[in-house]
């Protein structure tokens, strides 16, 4: 099977085929054994200070000398109103006794006390750290940001889950899209909060294939050759695999998070709001189904901050009813061997059928 395409010119890769960037998963452990397979690795970055941003990004330059993308969410914040501050309030008081009973003691943030970043300062320390290679999710970079980041030549990644979305993106001048279907673990990366576009990938990859110009990667339900193979038929350069390094050695999932994913079925996974405020795909739990009831769910990226403390608690007691597991639809046994042995099967498995 021939690799080499316009994906692998532009990443300086031997295969077109992306480990996903996932906030909370990826470390630069993984990214490191991404690039030991000869694919392009990805350091999550999310809503990160610029400071965390740029020690990361050393600390995964010791590991490798490879190129690796990094990975940003840009989205402008919901302005705090009144309504927002009484709100937040009460989520924050009904997670708290929540909490509580279930023998969680947690003390959340208060509004004033969040940290805020604005991505335009993760550009900033990206092109201060001189990365090449930039993805996006959540929306489109300010014009200013990509004329900014093109003029340090770097490769511009963004992410789409609809028709409009691509063509928003191809109009700004993104170099590569990614394009998301609904089948794909964690957050969604729609430029929508509250309907989001719900499209397979077959449908959505081959009429995105049909409507822009620039080279697609797609992510969402790769697992083996065959898933990988299918998508190179509808127009994919590019291939990102997510979920499948759940379970692996470099995942910064607690061992406990990764039975409660080995354990799992397909009745199991679903698109919640209740961690972070936006869509993600992941794992049922206890508090999403108690809180999915409820009026306590506030916009992105609020109640993804109010939850951080309720998360890390959770995890600290081995406690999977109140931890954020993201996983997409494709089960696959969630091994937990390298990320490196990981992507070599799924060449090898790719080439055996192709």
């Amino acid at each position: 099977m021939k690799w080499a395409n316009e994906i692998t010119n532009l990443f300086k890769t031997k295969y077109p085929i992306v480990q996903a960037p996932m906030f909370g998963v990826a470390t630069p452990e993984m990214v490191k054994s991404a690039t030991d397979a000869n694919v392009l690795g990805s350091l999550p970055l999310g809503d990160l200070p610029p400071e965390k941003c740029i020690e990361l990004i050393r600390t995964t330059r010791k590991l490798t000398d490879k190129p690796f993308a990094v990975n940003l969410f840009v989205y402008e914040y919901p302005a705090i109103t009144p309504d927002l501050i009484e709100k937040y309030n009460q989520t924050k008081s009904y997670i708290e006794d929540l909490a509580r009973s279930k023998n969680l003691e947690v003390k959340l943030h208060d509004l004033d006390t969040l940290q805020i970043t604005d991505y335009r300062d993760q550009v900033d320390a990206a092109i201060g750290e001189n990365c090449k290679i930039l993805s996006f999710i959540f929306g489109q970079l300010d014009d200013n940001s990509i004329e900014k980041l093109k003029r340090n030549n770097v490769i511009l990644v963004g992410t789409c889950t609809s028709v409009r979305e691509a063509k928003l993106l191809e109009a700004a001048g993104i170099d590569v899209i990614c394009v998301q279907g609904i089948e794909a673990g964690g957050h969604r990366g729609s430029f929508e909060t509250e309907i989001i576009p719900q499209i397979g990938g077959l449908s959505l990859l081959s009429q995105v294939y049909e409507s822009v110009k620039v080279p697609l990667i797609y992510g969402g339900g790769i697992y083996n050759g065959k898933t990988l193979l299918a998508m190179k038929t509808l127009g994919a350069q590019g291939f990102q695999v997510g979920s499948l390094l759940l379970g692996s050695a470099e995942s910064a999932l607690l061992e406990f998070e990764k039975q409660k994913l080995r354990q799992s079925s397909e009745k199991d996974i679903i698109l919640s709001k209740s961690y972070s405020g936006r869509y993600a795909r992941g794992l049922v739990t206890e508090f999403s189904r108690l809180i999915e009831a409820t009026p306590h769910i506030l916009p992105y990226p609020y109640q993804n901050k109010l939850t951080a403390e309720l998360r890390k608690e959770a995890k600290a007691h081995k406690n999977a009813d109140f931890v954020g597991i993201w996983t997409g639809q494709s089960i696959n046994g969630y091994s937990g061997d390298t990320t490196k042995d990981i992507f070599l099967r799924l060449i090898a498995d790719t080439e055996k059928n192709a």
